[in-house]
């Protein structure tokens, strides 16, 4: 995908000054609004280049090898030589044999794209006028190239130059495309000695078994995850990437407004620690001393080796919902990026697809990774036949289709409904949340308790018009508790339009007055027209019955609890139409209790399956270590459910992370979570480990039974 270097000109830069008083009292609320929710090695050979055989591509097969460069216009044995070697502040093609010329290793930096890196750390960076040796990893040591008859030709991706060997001296320089032809052509010898470019290690040692066409598919599902949140909130709140052109140190480095110790990182300190003066070390790579953490909400916990392991360690569908909340992103004060959240959507929908070419690059080729966007339960039979990850797209957005309602007016309409679900629709979207955070025009939404309750309660005036309005629950079934605005407002108040009254919250069990309206209904219909999945988490009491009344009506399969955020009585109602539940990746014991409950509501009509929903960087705190992880800790290494790979400790840069001590700091702990559940549920571990593996093949099932494309 792209770095945040390459978003396109023309995107909106904002800087808001904003007073200290007001910044702490924004950040502390209205920051929390979506809440809740070796060191260096080269890539291991795949399973799935063991399947497939080695790449032959000439230009994709290049990814990963080790080579020397040589000038295809210096070839008589009289002249100055024909292998590139490093030269004072760059680099000559003046060595005479390959054991003579320095060896470049081909890091992928996108499909067709790469950086040379040499032997001594050093990169060819195109600087204007010439080549110069760097050890930064910057867009300008990004080279595109191309194969004519035996030769390459390198073009800087940023500027088009063309990588030239200077006849007279043999210099390396850049030149405009076709000033000189044959100096630009470049013979690449295959060789040995060269160095690592810098990765995460992905710590398994084997891969996941694939499974007959059509046939049962056994493993893992995520039904609620955000690979590309760095592009939510206008792309600048979020620090790190699952994947940067050029390379991890760039993808996993910390915000730049973070500053040297962190104290700046005011959306870090208050999301992640509740305290706006907390500081952290920002290194980063190599050391990543504060960084990835389980309770750290801003950095990147989903770069794509961590994925890769999770995968390998058993996940077969991964649910990656698009994500965004515009009044958040109004707020902040430091966006790159649009606050419209359908703009937004479109954004992350190209970065998944992006993303997918970025990993098909480091395997040779396209169609060659092991991450696969899927968009048809057929799809994903083929991809885990193939031994590799589907990848689904949901959206969970807080105005979608445009439908927020303002002073009880809402502003969309039918037509607006139809026309970005078709939209959403063709990028592949096919699970989607109607109500999340804030009430809007299609119903209301279950509240967020606390303080951070009272920052939602106020994201909702902003949205609205109006605060969340309480009544009488209508059955045995309550939302959340309304923490009290009056006294915990503070300076809030000054971000309120002119003319909103402050509620006064009666106590006890209450529930949002909304339920789903007439456009939400349509909404309903609508996404079950085209098959679609829909989530019913962060509905209100009222939302969610009146949405699963309309589902028992039509006997559609559907639905899903992707992350606990509905009343887990209504998981019986979700299994009696053959949908599917997953709650939140909680500790080990909250989620074995989790387990227990809904297993005890499955629907005998269905294959049981079991998910869980991590919300990773969702401003969602990832699971704890286990309370067990002492008397009871995961021990490395370990094999995974279906005893195909081997799970060692895993390392990225310096930094060794450990279940049983970090928890799930990042998406490649997953595995290692799974296992200490295993252990914390005793007698009962193989039959949780059962139920989560059977969780692919009943989502699958559940899908089959609506789907309109099959």
């Amino acid at each position: 995908m792209a770095a945040k270097t390459e978003k396109a000109e023309g995107t909106r830069r904002t800087s808001r000054a904003v007073t200290a008083r007001t910044a702490l009292a924004l950040g502390a609320a209205l920051l929390t609004v979506v809440a809740a929710t070796t060191v260096a090695g080269s890539a291991p050979l795949s399973p799935v280049d063991q399947l497939e055989g080695p790449p032959t591509d000439p230009v994709f097969g290049l990814a990963g090898g080790c080579y020397a460069i040589a000038s295809d216009s210096q070839v008589s044995d009289d002249g100055p030589g024909r292998f590139v070697t490093r030269s004072g502040d760059g680099y000559a093609a003046t060595a005479s044999t390959v054991a003579d010329a320095d060896r470049f290793r081909l890091q992928a930096a996108q499909l067709g794209r790469f950086m040379f890196f040499g032997q001594d750390g050093t990169l060819p960076a195109d600087r204007g006028t010439s080549v110069v040796a760097t050890s930064s990893f910057t867009p300008d040591t990004d080279w595109r190239l191309t194969y004519t008859d035996g030769t390459h030709t390198a073009a800087a991706t940023h500027s088009g130059r063309v990588l030239t060997v200077d006849r007279a001296s043999g210099a390396l320089t850049v030149t405009d495309p076709g000033t000189d032809p044959d100096a630009g052509r470049l013979r690449l010898v295959p060789t040995e000695g060269c160095a690592d470019f810098p990765e995460a290690e992905v710590g398994a040692v084997g891969g996941p078994a694939t499974s007959s066409p059509g046939g049962e598919v056994r493993g893992f599902i995520d039904t609620h995850v955000h690979m590309n949140a760095d592009d939510f909130i206008g792309g600048d709140i979020h620090c790190g990437a699952p994947v940067d052109p050029q390379g991890i140190t760039v993808a996993l480095a910390d915000c730049p407004d973070h500053g040297s110790d962190g104290a700046p990182a005011l959306a870090e300190n208050i999301l992640s620690h509740g305290d706006p003066f907390h500081t952290h070390d920002t290194t980063g790579w190599p050391t990543f001393t504060d960084f990835p953490a389980h309770g750290s909400l801003t950095h990147e916990q989903t770069y794509y080796r961590w994925v890769e392991r999770a995968w390998r360690g058993g996940l077969r569908i991964f649910t990656n919902l698009l994500v965004s909340n515009r009044v958040l992103c109004e707020i902040y004060w430091h966006t790159s990026l649009p606050c419209d959240e359908m703009e937004t959507i479109r954004i992350q929908a190209r970065a998944a697809h992006a993303l997918e070419d970025y990993v098909d690059a480091q395997y040779g080729g396209p169609g060659r990774g092991w991450f696969r966007i899927v968009s048809s339960p057929a799809e994903v039979r083929r991809v885990a036949a193939e031994g590799k990850l589907a990848v689904t797209l949901g959206v969970e957005i807080s105005e979608p289709f445009g439908c927020r309602e303002l002073a009880g007016i809402p502003q969309c309409t039918e037509s607006d409904i139809d026309r970005d679900l078709d939209e959403v629709y063709a990028l592949g979207v096919r699970q989607m949340i109607l109500t999340h955070k804030f009430d809007n025009a299609l119903g209301g939404v279950r509240f967020d308790d606390g303080v951070q309750g009272v920052a939602v309660n106020v994201g909702n005036a902003l949205s609205t018009g109006s605060f969340w309005r309480t009544g009488p629950c209508p059955g045995p079934i309550a939302d959340n508790p309304v923490s009290p605005v009056v006294g915990n407002l503070g300076d809030l108040a000054q971000s309120l339009p002119p003319g909103i009254s402050l509620p006064v919250y009666p106590s006890g069990p209450a529930c949002n007055v909304r339920g789903l309206t007439g456009l939400g209904r349509y909404a309903v219909h609508a996404m079950m027209d085209r098959g679609m999945i829909i989530d019913i988490d962060h509905m209100s009491v009222r939302t969610a019955d009146d949405t699963l009344a309309i589902l028992e009506e039509a006997g559609y399969s559907g639905v899903v609890s992707s992350h606990s955020w509905t009343d887990p009585s209504n998981y019986a109602r979700i299994y009696r139409l053959g949908g599917f539940v997953a709650p939140y990746a909680h500790a080990a014991d909250t989620f074995v209790e989790s387990w227990r409950e809904a297993r005890e509501m499955r629907s005998d009509d269905y294959t049981f399956g079991f998910g869980y929903g991590a919300d990773t960087n969702g401003f969602g705190p990832q699971a704890a270590p286990s309370p067990y992880a002492d008397s009871s800790p995961v021990r490395y290494p370990f094999t995974s459910f279906d005893g195909s790979t081997d799970l060692d400790r895993q390392r990225t840069g310096e930094r060794v992370f450990d279940v049983n001590v970090d928890g799930n700091a990042h998406y490649g702990l997953i595995p290692d979570w799974i296992e200490s559940l295993r252990l914390a549920a005793g007698e009962d571990g193989d039959q949780i480990v059962d139920d989560l593996s059977r969780g692919a093949e009943a989502y699958l099932q559940m899908w089959e039974r609506v789907d309109r494309d099959g």
